[in-house]
């Protein structure tokens, strides 16, 4: 019989899906995360322990199932040969000590392991060919990262061929994986740079070697080449050289650390230690400071000596990671959908300071939310200078007792976002004062309310017209996760507001030249022979691309109207199904609600979405700018009618996108959890919860390997290729 699952348990799921979602798409597409590790690692902790207690509650949208990234429209996808995964995280020697034990129960004694050092950076992976340089990728998903070959031929650490040393073979096929990342005194030098030119500089070097990665280099060089050939104005050309040699120096700062491998053909290797030093006899940079430990004591040896050695070093680090040596030992304990059993990251404590907090302002978000933040003394802590921290909310300033004026404890929890911790009391003098949460909306004067009973957040009801909700709508439509404009950022959302030249998002998509040209931001001043102001780069990009988004899919209009809890997943989900947006919005919410990953918080969300009136005028003016509110139909053979599938791990040659979208066009459905109604699982990997279901329920399990033969042959002769028996 199964298990009722509490209302509360529901709406904290949601909440917390919707939370870490959002982070992670602020840290891994944005690069600019906006709550600490320490917060996202307690939601995350959370969100498995209700799910262990209820897992009816695991779908696709559970951030359990993924590995947390997601690979851009910025560059061209690509699939990995084998899935990049996470690592779970310990936070202290108990953990860590948890951990053992559950690998010494497998290989009957906690075995030899490797210890490495884990560097701040960002994943990529290396793909070589009969040892030349093929591809180089981010890690995306796990399954489809970027491809960033070019930008990675800047980096003198990425070796473009491999040279067998001291008897090394040079494989056939190697995946190589590493981070790269900045050294602190490179960062440094950047953000000095980047502050010169009146940017905004990067919060840490994680950040900063995710945002020098994904520069578009290429089209920068292309735009210098056709100046030189049309033969532009020496301004045009040596303004193109500068913005050029600036990217590719970047670039040249970054190093690459190597610390795995995914597909390896001609090559075998016993132990991670060995692989390592073939690495390195084949020209790859592996870590010096990696080190074998024979049991746990040595493990925590090697932790507490770099716990100790951590800002003596020459770059960043969060942790340490831990392996367990032998290949074969690896390949019994096996991984999760998630992560390896055979690894797992110490993360050490973050680092702590003080400083004084000068004030505390608020910001209105997207959504409405009003959230107080911090304004400190600038201090350096754990590499970076900080001097602002987000405070959540009033509540959350009154746990921690903090006042204006105190001497504060900070720390960069997880070493990435500020956090106070609280206040010095013993240096208060009587001049502090108590925050006052304002009863009105700084930017519109909209009195303050929460949105229901029992809510903590305080919000701004004036949806439609509050100038922060409507500048932090407008950012968000041409964020990556959304519809992915480039152009279309802060600053430029501020410029379209300030300068008058949009009163709301509807009108976004009617841009034109004549529009912008009244915007300092988007024009340069007349040249010699001109009449008139032009564009500037600022604003023939954002033409341009507006253009381009006009037919992006579905999904991704549904993600850009700030629906609350539509996501991508829950957006896709809803496109597959009703493939208009017509029909979505006038859809039943139990009908919306009834579509697998969607539910019921989030169909009534999109119902009530569609019933403002101020929504639909939205709809209505992109629709008329062009804007396409449409997939493509469906035709052909439905073979794969009332069939339920469920697609886990890589498919070859295919995303998990189009491997999806394959069976839906045959009629078929793709569910992101294996029932009783399962038809087939398709699996990349046999291993993680869904393959042990689907064999406790006697469901056929297809190899990915195979996937073409479901395709282009049908049900019948997958079917004899699948394993059915249950357990």
């Amino acid at each position: 019989m199964t298990k009722s699952i509490p209302d509360s348990a529901k709406k904290r799921w949601l909440e917390l899906v919707e939370l870490i979602e959002d982070a992670r798409r602020q840290y891994y597409v944005l690069d600019s995360p906006t709550i600490s590790d320490d917060e996202y690692d307690k939601a995350f902790k959370e969100i498995e322990t209700l799910e262990q207690k209820y897992p009816e509650l695991v779908t696709q949208d559970s951030p359990t199932q993924s590995v947390g990234g997601v690979a851009s429209e910025l560059f061209e996808p690509v699939q990995h040969r084998v899935r990049m995964m996470s690592l779970d995280d310990v936070f202290d020697l108990e953990e860590l000590e948890e951990w053992a034990n559950r690998v010494g129960k497998t290989t009957q004694t906690f075995p030899e392991t490797i210890c490495e050092l884990k560097v701040d950076g960002l994943a990529l992976n290396l793909l070589y060919l009969e040892g030349k340089l093929s591809r180089v990728a981010t890690r995306g998903d796990g399954r489809v990262g970027e491809d960033v070959t070019y930008n990675t031929l800047f980096i003198p650490s990425i070796p473009r061929e491999l040279i067998a040393k001291e008897g090394a073979q040079i494989p056939e096929v190697i995946e190589v994986r590493g981070e790269v990342y900045f050294e602190l005194a490179d960062f440094d030098s950047l953000n000095n740079e980047v502050m010169d030119l009146g940017r905004t500089p990067f919060a840490n070097p994680r950040n900063a070697a995710a945002g020098t990665i994904r520069q578009r280099v290429d089209k920068r060089e292309e735009e210098l080449a056709v100046a030189k050939t049309d033969k532009k104005s020496e301004s045009r050309i040596e303004k193109l050289t500068s913005e050029f040699k600036r990217s590719t120096a970047s670039l040249t700062r970054l190093k690459l650390v190597v610390h795995g491998i995914g597909e390896l053909n001609g090559l075998e290797f016993k132990t991670q230690d060995q692989a390592y030093k073939t690495l390195a006899n084949l020209g790859l940079p592996v870590a010096n400071t990696t080190r074998v430990t024979k049991n746990l004591k040595e493990v925590i040896e090697f932790i507490n000596e770099f716990g100790e050695k951590r800002r003596s070093l020459s770059h960043e680090i969060d942790g340490v990671v831990v392996k367990v040596n032998d290949i074969n030992s690896q390949k019994n304990l096996g991984a999760t959908s998630r992560t390896p059993r055979w690894a797992v990251a110490y993360k050490y404590p973050p680092e702590v300071v003080r400083t004084k907090l000068l004030d505390i302002e608020v910001n209105v978000g997207r959504t409405g939310r009003v959230t107080p933040f911090a304004v400190m003394q600038p201090i350096k802590v754990a590499g970076s200078t900080v001097s602002m921290a987000t405070l959540h909310n009033q509540k959350e300033i009154i746990r921690k007792g903090v006042l204006i004026g105190d001497t504060v404890y900070l720390r960069k929890a997880g070493d990435v976002i500020p956090e106070i911790v609280g206040p010095v009391i013993e240096l208060r003098d009587g001049s502090e004062k108590t925050f006052i949460m304002p009863a009105k909306c700084p930017e519109c004067n909209t009195p303050l309310a929460p949105a229901k009973e029992g809510d903590i957040d305080l919000r701004c009801g004036n949806a439609k017209s509050c100038p922060a909700q409507l500048r932090e709508r407008l950012f968000y439509v041409g964020s990556r996760g959304a519809m992915d404009i480039e152009g279309l950022g802060a600053k430029s959302a501020a410029a379209l507001l300030n300068d008058k030249i949009l009163s709301d998002e509807g009108e976004l998509f009617n841009l034109t030249k004549e529009d912008l040209i009244v915007s300092e931001y988007f024009t340069r001043a007349a040249l010699k022979g001109e009449s008139s102001r032009q564009l500037n780069k600022n604003g023939e990009e954002l033409l341009s691309q507006l253009n381009a988004a006009k037919t992006r899919p579905l999904w991704r209009i549904l993600v850009a109207l700030s629906i609350r809890h539509v996501g991508p997943t829950a957006a896709q989900a809803l496109a597959r199904e009703f493939r208009t947006l017509e029909n979505i919005a006038n859809a039943k919410s139990e009908t919306l609600a009834s579509v697998n990953g969607v539910g019921e918080v989030i169909g009534i969300a999109v119902k009530e979405w569609f019933s403002e009136s101020w929504h639909k005028e939205i709809v209505g003016k992109w629709a008329r700018a062009g804007v396409r509110m449409q997939d493509e139909e469906i035709t052909g053979p439905q073979p794969f009618k009332d069939m339920n599938f469920v697609i886990t791990g890589s498919v070859p040659n295919l995303s998990r996108d189009a491997a999806t979208n394959a069976v839906l066009e045959r009629g078929g459905k793709v569910s992101g959890s294996v029932s009783k109604n399962t038809t087939m699982l398709i699996y990349g990997r046999a291993d993680g919860s869904k393959f042990t279901k689907a064999i406790s329920l006697g469901i056929p399990r297809l190899d990915a390997e195979n996937f073409e033969v479901l395709l282009n042959k049908g049900f019948s002769e997958a079917l004899k290729l699948a394993t059915t028996e249950p357990n």
